[in-house]
């Protein structure tokens, strides 16, 4: 299944805001962010369940997120040139068909070594989407409103994060796990075809063929010697990585005195997502008529002041700061990740898979590296840490983005 060239691809302005197919595309990207994430993180909030059933450790258990996102990371530059031969879409169709396959497949291997080989390779083949997703929009919507449409892309994303953290949770207390695992897959299934019904057409894709085709290796030098892409490249790393960190360990802390909650409790506070939903399309809504350079610094800013509230020993005022912080970086992420996309002078697809290839890795490596600040200094030393990645964030940005 490959794209066919459109006859006017020279001339084509893309799809207008408001005409069916715009609003078609933004649904379908909304269902594609729900069907990839949902699977990415639904054995976030039942890793105790798992490790019990396989018998691991609790860090053995956890790597059942680290490998999907690791694999991810890895596959966004294969599959951006294996949709340069076929076409953005049906790459993005046999991401998802593989993903549902492979995550199916987990919730029947029964021993632990194994699942953690299925969950690499599914992180793989979801690596289509967020490796894509950008260049396909910026290939059929018309540019005035890609903004937007990147921030309905990323609204999606926020969702699906959620509901395969929630919707997991009570299969596998009622039944176990694999039940749990297996409803986000259905719920990943019935997104996924609704995604593959509403997409329209592409006309907007062109296939590289023979002489036109760059080598990868000029394509990533040519987009990683540019300052401006390094540095869009930097706010997907640094940001992603401190928003990692602050989910990532504040449950540590919530655990501990003076609050003292369960992890039942605790998983609640991923409902923060939601306000990224919101601000995500925001965003895109803002930056469409204000530029984008002003909405990434402040939403870079509101990202540190959501930060800094969490250092006050208060339950509710911890919860401020984290709905505060996920609004703010939800905001920068949609900027910068269709930024990436838009600006890219050679190899658009590759470009943005780079942008989520920093992201990705920003998740693991300063996500670990935050754990080790947190485990000898405390989460007073971790917030601060977050700061100042988000702080060196906006500056690189204000400096090399402003011709942007």
């Amino acid at each position: 299944m490959t794209e066919t060239v459109h006859a006017n691809t020279s001339t084509w302005d893309g799809h207008p805001k408001d005409s069916r197919e715009y609003r078609r595309i933004l649904l379908a990207l909304a269902c594609a962010g729900v069907a990839t994430f949902a699977q990415l993180y639904s054995p976030q909030g039942i890793l105790p369940e798992i490790s019990t059933s396989l018998q691991v450790t609790p860090d053995q258990s956890a790597l059942l997120i680290s490998v999907a996102t690791l694999g991810l990371a890895a596959a966004v530059l294969p599959w951006s040139v294996v949709a340069d031969r076929v076409g953005r879409l049906s790459a993005m169709r046999w991401s998802l068909i593989a993903a549902t396959t492979l995550g199916l497949a987990v919730t029947l291997c029964p021993s632990f070594t194994g699942v953690l080989v299925l969950r690499a390779l599914e992180g793989a083949a979801l690596g289509g989407l967020p490796a894509l997703a950008m260049t396909y929009l910026q290939e059929e919507i018309a540019p005035a409103y890609t903004p937007v449409a990147a921030g309905t892309y990323i609204a999606g994303t926020t969702v699906g994060g959620l509901s395969g953290r929630i919707v997991a949770a009570p299969f596998a207390e009622l039944f176990d796990w694999r039940w749990g695992v297996g409803s986000v897959v259905v719920l990943s299934a019935l997104a996924a075809t609704a995604f593959m019904l509403l997409t329209p057409t592409p006309r907007g894709f062109r296939r590289v063929r023979g002489e036109d085709r760059n080598s990868l290796a000029r394509v990533l030098w040519v987009n990683l010697r540019d300052p401006a892409m390094l540095v869009l490249y930097a706010q997907g790393f640094l940001l992603m990585g401190g928003f990692v960190t602050v989910y990532n360990y504040l449950s540590f802390r919530l655990q501990a005195p003076p609050f003292l909650l369960s992890s039942s409790l605790i998983a609640l506070l991923f409902f923060a997502y939601l306000s990224g939903t919101w601000s995500s399309r925001r965003a895109g809504v803002v930056a469409s008529t204000r530029g984008r350079l002003p909405v990434l610094l402040v939403s870079i800013a509101i990202m540190v002041v959501g930060v800094l509230i969490t250092l006050v020993d208060s339950l509710p005022v911890i919860i401020v700061g984290l709905v505060v912080l996920t609004v703010g970086f939800f905001g920068a992420h949609s900027v910068a990740s269709g930024w990436s996309a838009e600006r890219a002078r050679v190899g658009r697809a590759q470009a943005a898979s780079l942008y989520n290839l920093f992201y990705y890795a920003g998740s693991s490596v300063v996500g670990w590296v935050g754990g080790i600040v947190f485990a000898h200094v405390g989460w007073n030393a971790t917030a601060l840490v977050v700061v100042g990645l988000a702080v060196s964030a906006g500056v690189c940005a204000a400096v090399a983005l402003r011709a942007g």
